[in-house]
């Protein structure tokens, strides 16, 4: 099971990859990144996809309140996707043991990004990572 160098490295390998990182959304710190940044500092990356990440898992519209009989077990959110003219983000919930407050972003580049391979292997990263 790979840490989280072992894992942004293999996300980096995705063809089009141009960075990724493991953001905390609770706190907005980057735990680890690899490649470039979109603005050139991973930890205001880090802060502003936390906020994005926070609202989507804290607003009913995204995430709706749990019923009886749901399952509490997990993000509330499985991925977030944001397309702009260079590029796509996606944000991929990890649970955890503790808080399930985390989550991997990865920055593709448009032209040589392939968005379903990179939503799939993100899923495969989030359930093997290991936080410690």
């Amino acid at each position: 099971m790979p840490g989280i160098d072992e894992c942004l490295l293999e996300a980096m390998a995705l063809p089009g990859a141009r960075g990724a990182a493991l953001v905390d959304w609770s706190s907005g710190l980057a735990l680890g990144t690899a490649g470039d940044s979109p603005v050139g500092d991973h930890e205001t990356t880090a802060a502003e996809t936390a906020e994005l990440a926070r609202a989507a898992a804290e607003y009913e519209s995204f995430a709706p309140a749990e019923t009886e009989g749901d399952d509490p077990a997990g993000p509330p959110v499985e991925d977030l996707i944001v397309t702009t003219r260079t590029g796509y983000h996606v944000l991929r919930f990890v649970e955890t043991s503790f808080d399930s407050s985390v989550f991997l972003h990865l920055w593709l580049d448009r032209a040589d990004g392939n968005l379903a391979l990179a939503r799939h292997r993100l899923r495969t990263l989030a359930e093997g990572l290991v936080l410690k």
